[in-house]
């Protein structure tokens, strides 16, 4: 298994601690990959979405742990809170577009409309019109101008949304916008309070909901109950500090709200059908094998 840090880094951009910068963030892979020996270390960004443009090189990707394949040309949606790493051939050509999502809360707030689509993790083919877009949005990146806030958020928000319906294109039908609004503001408030181990009827009262209503949109956005979503999610971000933290079994319990190290084993278990320790001992890095892939997910979400 590969070392890593006692923690999964949470960065505003890759390596950098500052505050973000500007409304958004655009740069070539070259500028930021190149000084790191082509390698980007697993991290994740808790406030802040990307988009990968790859445009053409040798691209290994892993996104929670899990191998993510990507041919150039490719667009990458990387939500927030999901711990990425990339390998990348020397010259790889394209564009990271950086989002912090309190900037944009027509994107990614509660009632946002793209919200609940873009939340998930996907790779695309993107269209000539999309590649063009990127390119036009570096250039007004760097130039000053009365109107240059307005003209990036205008241009970042049909970047993603044309990047949503080329993922919309090749996925079965939703629930409903109203349905997937809610599930994603149910979604955020989980990842937001995961160790804080609140009660479901603390979540529904958050959403204006009852806990029955709450219920009844779970089941039908998911198949599960919101105490097996929240058990997922448990279990997702376990998976996590076990592949990328050096951290005990017994810590990782610990983080996530187990005073029991049995319980938490058992409860791991449940959901993936390994003990902590076993997973542990799975994970032989990212690019050796779709054989050898963690099981990564809880069974559920697979």
């Amino acid at each position: 298994m590969r070392s890593h840090a006692q923690a999964i880094p949470a960065w505003q951009l890759y390596g950098e601690a500052g505050p973000f910068p500007d409304v958004l963030h655009i740069e070539r892979i070259v500028d930021r990959a190149s000084g790191l020996d082509w390698t980007i270390a697993p991290h994740r960004h808790l406030q802040l979405h990307q988009l990968f443009l790859f445009l053409g090189g040798d691209i290994r990707l892993s996104a929670d742990g899990a191998p993510l394949p990507v041919t150039p040309p490719a667009l990458v949606n990387v939500p927030r809170g999901v711990v990425h790493e990339f390998t990348f051939s020397a010259g790889t050509d394209g564009y990271v577009l950086t989002l912090p999502a309190s900037d944009f809360p027509e994107l990614f707030g509660p009632g946002a409309e793209p919200a609940a689509a873009a939340g998930n993790q996907f790779v695309v083919t993107p269209a000539a019109e999309l590649i063009a877009a990127f390119g036009h949005l570096a250039d007004g990146y760097g130039r000053p101008g009365k109107l240059r806030r307005s003209r990036m958020r205008a241009q970042a928000a049909l970047i993603l949304c044309a990047a949503l319906d080329l993922h919309d294109a090749g996925a079965a039908g939703g629930d409903g916008p109203d349905a997937d609004v809610r599930m994603r503001a149910f979604a955020g408030l989980v990842a937001e309070t995961l160790r804080e181990r609140r009660s479901i009827e603390a979540y529904a009262g958050s959403l204006g909901l009852s806990a029955r209503q709450l219920r009844r949109l779970c089941l039908k956005a998911t198949g599960l109950t919101p105490q097996g979503f929240v058990e997922q999610q448990l279990v997702r971000e376990a998976c996590r500090m076990l592949a990328y933290t050096r951290e005990s079994v017994q810590g990782v319990g610990f983080s996530l709200g187990f005073d029991d190290p049995a319980y938490f084993s058992r409860f791991f278990q449940r959901g993936t059908g390994l003990a902590p320790s076993a997973y542990r001992a799975r994970l032989d890095g990212p690019w050796s094998g779709a054989d050898s892939r963690p099981s990564g997910l809880p069974r559920a979400a697979e």
